[in-house]
Order: structure tokens, then C-alpha cells, then sequence
């Protein structure tokens, strides 16, 4: 009887244990990050080449969304859970399939609607003057 209960509380512990796990990986990731600007911060007189330094530990992409890239991702996971619904669990899985394959069709319109890159938004103004 121990061991038909033990697999259920893995399960459980295991959705509670992995989310925790990395919000204290992010954490520690961040607080090593910013101890390291500080010190380094001490150290240089140069307000500019403090920017300069934060710009470069900044991870985030300084290019805007490819909305239509995301949009193929997400339209083709959603025709894959439509045929995994078909082939295996049902018309429940159908409509999720279907649902999520309509917001990635909704998010390629919008990436040829929205023009993001630079270069795109540049060929925009530049027709729009002409």
C-alpha cells in the first residue's frame, strides 16, 4: 500500500517542486548579476561606461517581435494538437488545436499588418511619402 501512495505525492510534489525550483534559479542568476555591476560600478568614474556596462549584461533583445515567426511556431503547434486530438484523445483536443492554430494564423496577419524592424518600418514611411 506505501508504494501505490508514494507515485501520486511524486506527482503532486513534482508540479510544486519545479516551478519553486526555478523562480530560486532565477533569483540567484539575477542577485549574482547585479552584485557584479556593483562592483564593478565602484570602481569607474565614467557614468557613460556604467550604461555601457549595464547595456551589456542586459540579455533582452533590443530587436522588437517577429510576430509573423511566432505566429508560424504557434499555428503549427496548434494543427499538431488538432491532429493529436483526431488520431488519439478527441474532439477536446480538437477544438484546443483548433483555437491555438487560429491565434498563430491571427498572429502572422498581424506581422505583416504591423511592420516591426526597422527596415520594414523605414520601406513603410518611405511608401507612405510617395
Amino acid at each position: 500500500m506505501g508504494l501505490e501512495l508514494i507515485i501520486p505525492v511524486l506527482g503532486i510534489m513534482t508540479g510544486i517542486i519545479v516551478p519553486v525550483s526555478v523562480f530560486v534559479w532565477l533569483y540567484f542568476e539575477s542577485k549574482d548579476k547585479n552584485r557584479t555591476i556593483l562592483e564593478i560600478s565602484k570602481n569607474i568614474e565614467d557614468p557613460s561606461k556604467i550604461e555601457d556596462l549595464i547595456g551589456m549584461l542586459d540579455e533582452r533583445k533590443k530587436e522588437p517581435i517577429d510576430y509573423r515567426r511566432t505566429g508560424v511556431v504557434t499555428l503549427f503547434t496548434g494543427v499538431g494538437l488538432f491532429l493529436f486530438g483526431v488520431f488519439f484523445l478527441g474532439s477536446v483536443l480538437k477544438g484546443v488545436g483548433a483555437l491555438v492554430a487560429a491565434i498563430g494564423l491571427g498572429q502572422i496577419i498581424a506581422g505583416y499588418l504591423y511592420p516591426n524592424t526597422s527596415e520594414e518600418l523605414t520601406n513603410a514611411v518611405e511608401k507612405f511619402e510617395k
